[in-house]
């Protein structure tokens, strides 16, 4: 009998839907020790992870589990949920992106004050948007641009060619790639390799660029990205993702008029979807047959 232990803010949904799913040789647990299996969420487990002495596999209940990977304990099966935020993430992307270029917080005020103001416009076709990390949801937001006539160049670790980007470089001639970007787009894992990958020296390839960080807050070099602004690399940035989160009252982002923050909502988990892959993949442990989605502790995702 496998024993399952609940760690997330959403442990109600999850029971519930565990009682429906009515899964074989599974039984729910309120002790972390005896657990084989847990379903949580990285950063409220990270704490208590050494506890669980009897666990075989853990299956996160986001994309990123950095909060695990950085600790030294790697005697399990690591599992994260993938295939559900490329949706969310280009409503984000392009739900900002677009006020931003249509000028809409403009026109709201100016509403307010009962004004008749055009500003001036580009659209987006023919612009280029270079995506940093080219999974499911890099490619996911790729689609998305090709729907609005954009160009897209895709940066990772190999180059491969990727269906659905039109030139692929890696992340060694990420210059090159900003030197043509109009948007830049991060959704980096955190690694030691892309820790600060976006400073001062390599945004300094960006002429007027749009850039979002939606991956991982390290990716980004805070004082790098300030200073970019200030010479006219970065005309605005949005950020959902910071090195230290929640965001100290006191950071200069906050009150930034090149900058929005906000608070790491750009994908959320929902735990129905959340759940479809645990118990797709519970079925698969149960059966012997290898899982989804295993993330690598060497590589960080």
């Amino acid at each position: 009998m496998n024993q399952l232990y609940l760690c997330s803010i959403n442990e109600a949904r999850y029971r519930a839907l565990l009682e429906l799913a009515a899964l074989p040789d599974l039984v729910l647990t309120d002790s972390i020790q005896d657990a084989t299996i847990i379903l949580a969420d990285p950063p409220k487990l990270a704490p208590r992870i050494e506890q669980a002495t009897h666990l075989q596999w853990l299956q996160s209940t986001f994309a990123g589990a950095d909060a695990l990977l950085s600790k030294p304990r790697t005697d399990y099966i690591l599992t994260n949920v993938r295939g559900i935020f490329g949706p969310l993430m280009s409503e984000y992307v392009f739900g900002q992106l677009l006020t931003l270029s249509r000028h809409l917080p403009h026109y709201r005020t100016m509403q307010t004050k009962m004004r008749w103001s055009p500003a001036p416009y580009q659209g987006l076709a023919g612009k280029t948007m270079v995506i940093l990390g080219t999974g499911s949801i890099g490619t996911h937001v790729a689609s998305t641009a090709k729907h609005f006539g954009m160009k897209t160049i895709g940066v990772n670790r190999s180059g491969n060619v990727i269906p659905g980007f039109d030139k692929m470089l890696t992340t060694r001639e990420i210059k090159t790639a900003l030197a043509d970007a109009d948007v830049v787009v991060s959704i980096l894992p955190s690694t030691t390799e892309t820790k600060g990958i976006l400073n001062q020296e390599t945004l300094s390839a960006c002429q007027n660029a749009i850039l979002f960080n939606v991956g991982r807050g390290p990716a980004v070099d805070e004082q790098g990205l300030l200073i970019a602004i200030e010479g006219g690399h970065i005309r605005h940035a949005v950020l959902d993702v910071f090195c230290k989160e929640p965001l100290a009252s006191s950071h200069p982002f906050w009150p930034h008029p090149s900058i929005t923050v906000t608070p790491h909502i750009s994908a959320e988990s929902f735990p129905e979807q959340v759940f479809d892959i645990f118990s797709s993949n519970y079925r698969r442990w149960h059966n012997g047959e290898s899982l989804h989605f295993v993330m690598d502790f060497s590589l960080g995702y």
